[in-house]
């Protein structure tokens, strides 16, 4: 599909120092539609900080060819390995640099999230997302690039939460405060 003007972009990214997967959706009156996907295959390059340049540069790439209007980035999850958080979160921060410096606003959600938003069950495997978003946006996707998929499912996530008032509110169990921001949604 084409992008209009008044169409909405967002890119997504699934940080990683090995594989970093992105994915590209618009929004438009419709809904949300497949733009673009892809992933940086970082593990021939031995050196992390020329991964954390490549990163960058290769999200600020993604910036300047889709010109996002938001960027949603996963959040790194806490394993057992405190040196796989760090680096992940170095990951991260690279990706959401290229946004921030180029005055792009930049939303961040867990993985559980993202998959609560797209498959309704927190603990989907990335087979079942991939599936969901093949179906979602009406797009064959190839499942070697499930780091990919992943990305385009934060993005959809992000769509998902800016799309639906109840998803802030609601979602944390504050009726009173939802009421109070959205009175014209009362009928009396």
């Amino acid at each position: 599909m084409e992008k209009n003007s008044k169409d909405k972009i967002i890119l997504g990214i699934d940080p990683g120092t090995q594989i970093l997967g992105f994915g590209v959706i618009g929004i438009n009156s419709k809904g949300p539609y497949y733009i673009d996907m892809g992933v940086f295959d970082l593990r021939k390059i031995e050196d992390p900080f020329e991964k954390l340049a490549n990163i960058s540069a290769g999200v600020t790439e993604l910036i300047e060819e889709y010109q996002p209007d938001q960027l949603a980035v996963e959040s790194p999850f806490y394993g057992k390995n405190a040196q796989v958080i760090l680096k992940l979160g170095r990951a991260q921060g690279a990706a959401l640099t290229a946004a921030v410096m180029r005055g792009i606003p930049v939303a961040e959600y867990a993985p559980r999230k993202a998959k609560i938003a797209i498959c309704g069950n927190g603990a989907a495997s990335k087979e079942q997302v991939a599936m969901m978003i093949s179906k979602t946006l009406k797009v064959e996707l190839n499942p070697k690039y499930l780091d990919a998929t992943d990305a385009l499912a934060i993005a959809l996530c992000h769509h998902y939460q800016l799309s639906s008032p109840l998803a802030s509110a609601v979602g944390k169990g504050d009726w009173k405060k939802f009421l109070e921001a959205h009175p014209e949604r009362v009928k009396k």
